[in-house]
């Protein structure tokens, strides 16, 4: 499948014929000469330039203005709060039904149905609130989130509403319930408890006080946490200085510099920017204890029991026990790195100092660079979007037997020009959804590359699918008519991440919208993007695709062996980091708390002396600046979870053959199709034959690893 990378050719050649004419008369001519190839074929659209381009030549065959997503009241902001308002009045509908003694349905039903209607409008609102370019259109969407915001609060603490549920949920539905009937009930359940409501007025209140100090106590430590650090120009030596930002008199450091070249920078950079800072100290051990005391009050044992109580790992006990385990298993072989590393400094550098950890990051570039010889610019041309997606598109068609269509957008469907639009089509099944692609950077475009639910999928009460649509949201850089745009390696695995995250909206068939595709576990989410990158990452699959957007020429396929085996270098000192942030994680969610006079830096130097490879620097404090305590609190350990399950499902069933339909179709229909309507853990362990505990998560990784440590022999010189 080539149409992406062909019609690729083709514009670039228009773009060379025309390049005597002005920037306004060298589009219109190029218009006019691609005309003939998209009619009748949309379809094949090459992602080499932007929409936009294109859907002016077709708005006025149009007689029907859309309005976002194609949804009516969204034709201009106000809609916004036509949506907020019927959803407030559907609202209103279905909790009467809910509590009514003449119910006509499951309870499990008339729950998902208010869900759906509450997620279609506050999910659409927050990507409209962050992604539209236009301000009334963000004002509008903020207004719409912050009312749903303020009526699920209401919700979580409407007593008759809870009981309704509970009730059904311990004694049983009047209607009969199926196996998913009762896990999503249990879902609803939980996610109610956890806001109190089933506990005393005077402990709900408190539960109340500190959900909201929770949440202040965390955007402020977030801001702090990116705040520059300051000090006096005098205390640093010129060819130090001379390295960071100058205000008056004093240095500004906003980062750790670690790719700088001079070592002392990087070490003043690492001991200025982490020293510790008594307000940040003080916010982090103010939300810590808060959200042990709010589990506590709900009948937790801890904030972690609380964090993942119904994820793939299942327990605080298993989590530690796996990532313990994976300490000492890691050990030995991220010693052998680190001793690389250092030989690598006094080699380069003539330098006897011991190994710090302000040098792991830049002799981890260094050996990448040195080691295989791969530049990334060069790379970039193999690796044009067309070319990338038209790989992608063949690549699910072989797993999951689906195509991805580009359909024409409706004017006013798009919140900017330069998007796609994909139709899902199943080849048996049809239609199964709608994915838009954001692909390209902007001025104020948020940097992050993210998959976002606009609608989530579920049966509708006449037999029909409710279809999900998602936004791939990324920042890509935009096309010229000179050239397409062009993706570095990292760019190429970011795409398949996002895609799977969309594959695992689009592929799943649940009964109920609550736990549609990636509405599951946190552990549990990441596994079927993390899988496509190993995808990405296996060099039969890129070297199917990539070629020369100018020449057509197929990257050799040792280049594309070397990229691979650059990317795992040190692979073992970076799991081992991981595995070390995961147990300080669990360490300060945990049952065991510590005396007033222990700061959460002491804590930081016990946890990293037993289990990280280089010891603690005195006077500092990373763990203050680590963002990912307030949006991961207990659940950092997720990723290596995901990691290790999507590894393992690598390892058995696509090591041998990335491309098998056989095994794509069983993980559609095994895992992908159940979204989060089966417990996680349970479904896993079906689908690989074997218990999702510590060991084998363990080993599912330190295969992964070991292997990868293969590739690199392979390929050093």
């Amino acid at each position: 499948m080539a149409y992406f990378e062909e019609f690729e050719s083709h514009l670039l050649n228009v773009s060379t014929n025309i390049t005597k004419h002005t920037r306004h008369q060298r589009k219109n001519i190029a218009r006019f000469q691609i005309m003939p190839q998209l009619r009748g074929s949309w379809s094949t659209f090459p992602f080499r330039i932007q929409p936009f381009n294109l859907a002016n030549l077709h708005t006025k065959s149009f007689t029907k203005q859309a309005g976002l997503f194609g949804i009516d009241e969204l034709k201009d902001p106000d809609g916004f709060y036509l949506l907020r308002e019927n959803a407030l009045q559907e609202t209103e509908d279905l909790l009467s039904e809910c509590i009514s003694p003449d119910r006509s349905r499951k309870i499990v039903e008339v729950f998902d149905h208010l869900s759906d209607s509450l997620c279609r409008v506050a999910d659409l609102s927050e990507f409209i609130r962050m992604a539209h370019p236009q301000a009334k259109y963000g004002y509008a969407a903020e207004d719409a989130c912050i009312a749903i915001g303020g009526l699920v609060e209401k919700l979580n603490t409407n007593r008759p509403l809870y009981e309704s549920l509970r009730d059904v949920v311990h004694q049983g539905d009047k209607f009969p319930t199926t196996e998913v009937d009762e896990h999503v009930g249990k879902l609803f359940l939980f996610d109610f408890e956890q806001s109190g409501i089933h506990l005393d007025a005077s402990r709900r209140h408190q539960v109340v006080s500190l959900s909201e100090s929770i949440l202040t106590l965390g955007q402020h430590f977030m801001n702090g946490a990116m705040q520059p650090r300051a000090i006096a120009k005098e205390k640093l030596p010129n060819v130090i200085s001379q390295h960071f930002a100058i205000d008056g008199d004093n240095v500004l450091v906003t980062g750790l510099f670690a790719d700088a070249h001079n070592e002392m920078t990087r070490e003043a950079a690492y001991k200025i920017f982490l020293y510790p800072d008594q307000h940040q100290e003080y916010l982090l051990t103010e939300l810590v204890n808060n959200r042990h005391e709010m589990a506590k009050l709900c009948g937790f044992s801890s904030y972690a029991s609380r964090a993942v109580s119904g994820s793939l790992a299942g327990s605080p006990d298993l989590i530690v026990n796996f990532l313990e385990l994976l300490a000492a298993e890691v050990q030995p072989r991220a010693a052998e790195d680190f001793a690389e590393m250092k030989k690598m400094k006094k080699y380069m550098h003539q330098n006897k100092r011991a190994l710090a950890p302000w040098d792991v990051p830049y002799y981890t570039g260094q050996a990448r660079q040195n080691k295989f010889y791969v530049n990334t610019s060069d790379l970039s041309q193999y690796f044009s979007l067309g070319t990338v997606m038209d790989g992608l598109c063949g690549l699910l068609e072989r797993l999951y037997n689906i195509k991805l269509q580009l359909e024409e957008p409706l004017p006013g469907e798009l919140w900017i020009s330069d998007v796609y639009k994909l139709a899902v089509i199943h080849k048996e099944e049809g239609l199964l959804g709608h994915i838009y692609c954001d692909f390209y950077e902007r001025p104020g475009k948020a940097h992050q590359d993210c998959h976002f639910t606009i609608r989530g999928g579920k049966c509708l009460p006449d037999g029909s699918y409710q279809n999900p649509v998602v936004v791939l949201h990324l920042n890509l850089p935009s096309p010229s008519w000179s050239c397409p745009s062009l993706l570095t390696p990292g760019m190429v695995e970011n795409l398949f991440h996002e895609m799977g995250h969309a594959m695992h909206s689009m592929l799943a068939r649940t009964q109920y919208q609550h736990v549609t595709g990636t509405r599951c576990s946190t552990d549990f989410a990441e596994v079927p993007s993390i899988l496509m990158e190993f995808f990405a990452q296996d060099p039969r699959v890129l070297h199917s695709f990539a070629r020369h957007y100018k020449t057509g020429e197929k990257i050799p396929f040792d280049v594309l062996q070397r990229l691979v085996a650059s990317k795992s270098v040190f692979g073992a000192s970076e799991l081992q980091l991981q595995s070390f942030y995961s147990l300080l994680d669990q360490r300060y969610h945990g049952e065991t708390r510590w005396p007033s006079s222990t700061t959460t830096t002491n804590i930081l130097e016990e946890v990293q002396n037993d289990f990280y490879g280089l010891p603690y620097v005195k006077d500092t404090a990373w763990q203050l600046r680590f963002g990912h305590l307030v949006g991961y609190g207990a659940k950092y350990y997720a990723y290596l979870v995901s990691r290790a399950v999507a590894s393992w499902i690598w390892q058995k069933y696509f090591v041998n053959d990335p491309f098998s339909s056989e095994m794509g179709e069983k993980l559609r229909k095994e895992v992908l199709v159940h979204g989060g309507g089966k417990p996680p853990q349970m479904m896993v362990g079906e689908f690989l034959g074997k218990e999702v505990n510590a060991q084998n998560l363990v080993d599912a990784l330190i295969l992964d690893l070991d292997d990868k440590k293969s590739r690199i022999d392979t390929c050093t010189p």
